[in-house]
C-alpha cells in the first residue's frame, strides 16, 4: 500500500516490478492517496504527503504483532517477513506452548516457554542453530 494511485502501481508492476522477478506482482497493491491508513498507523508524512517504508504483521483477530518502519532509501527483506509471519503462525498454532528463538526457521528447533527456561535458554538453544540451514 501507498499513497501512489492504482494506476502509478500498474505502472511500476508492468515496467520494474515484473521484470525483476519475472512475473507479474503476486500481491494486491492498495492505494491510500489521501494517507487515511498510513495516518493510522503513524506512518504517514504530512510534510511530503507519502507514507514511510512500513510492514505491519496482523493477526487474525486484527491484532498487530510485528512491525518495522524504514525510511526509504532502506529496501525491505521479504524473506524475514515470510519467516515471522510463519514463526506467529507457530506460536499462535501452540497456543504459546511454543517460542521461536531469534533467527528461528521452519523445520528449526523452539523453546517451551516456562519459569524453568529463565536464564536457562543458552543450555537450549545456541546462537549457531540460528544460522544453520
Amino acid at each position: 500500500m501507498s499513497t501512489d494511485s492504482v494506476f502509478v502501481h500498474k505502472m511500476w508492476n508492468d515496467h520494474e516490478l515484473s521484470k525483476m522477478i519475472n512475473k507479474d506482482v503476486p500481491f494486491a497493491m492498495l492505494s491510500d492517496q489521501d494517507g487515511s491508513i498510513g495516518k493510522m498507523y503513524g506512518i504517514y508524512d504530512e510534510d511530503s504527503g507519502v507514507e514511510t517504508r512500513g510492514r505491519f504483521i496482523i493477526d487474525p483477530d486484527g491484532i498487530i504483532q510485528g512491525f518495522e518502519v524504514l525510511t526509504p532509501p532502506v529496501g525491505r527483506n521479504v524473506s524475514e517477513t515470510l519467516r515471522q509471519v510463519q514463526a506467529f503462525q507457530l506460536v499462535r498454532e501452540s497456543n504459546g506452548t511454543e517460542a521461536t528463538p531469534s533467527g528461528w526457521k521452519p523445520g528449526k528447533k523452539t523453546l517451551k516457554p516456562s519459569p524453568e527456561l529463565v536464564g536457562n535458554v543458552w543450555k537450549e538453544w545456541k546462537v549457531s542453530e540460528a544460522f544453520d540451514d
